[in-house]
């Protein structure tokens, strides 16, 4: 995320809300995503989570929380933490700062490695950048996706440990 000064992010933050994630994200889009994330959780034995956030509420501007920062919280709130193979991804999106944020427990993590979902983050965030908010989410759970399932094969009897919906705050 680039330095913006703190009063025009406060603004920017401020000024943001759930409809502009609508604007973006059709519910056949969110459908969609909710769909992607089932069918590739079929694949690998990992979870994935999707958020989307249109600004950050006011005290984490006040307090000068980056969106990296509020991905972590929301990992953690979120018990994405918890899955039994701590192989649970957050996919974080935040509107107002548009940035895009991913979030691995330590199983996976110690496969891919930050390098890894930044270049996910990166092709995501590029793919916003032309207007493609759908495609860039769905990349995002594919190349994920692909990650756990070349570590976390799927099991015999396949369960959900996290919800597939797509959360907008």
């Amino acid at each position: 995320m680039k330095p913006i000064h703190p009063l025009k992010r406060w603004f920017k933050h401020a000024w943001s809300h759930p409809r502009q994630v609508k604007a973006l994200f059709s519910a056949q889009a969110l459908a969609n995503i909710e769909n992607a994330i089932s069918q590739n959780e079929h694949h690998h034995a990992g979870e994935i989570r999707v958020v989307i956030e249109s600004g950050l509420p006011a005290y984490a501007i006040l307090r000068g929380l980056t969106p990296r920062q509020r991905a972590i919280h929301l990992f953690g709130q979120l018990n994405i933490w918890d899955t039994e193979h701590n192989n649970g991804v957050l996919i974080y999106l935040c509107l107002a700062d548009q940035d895009v944020e991913i979030v691995a427990d330590r199983g996976i993590h110690r496969q891919v490695g930050q390098a890894g979902w930044q270049q996910i983050c990166q092709q995501m965030e590029g793919m916003f950048r032309s207007g493609q908010f759908e495609a860039g989410v769905v990349y995002g759970i594919q190349a994920i996706g692909q990650h756990l399932a070349a570590h976390f094969p799927p099991e015999a009897v396949p369960r959900n440990e996290l919800s597939n919906r797509v959360l907008i705050l």
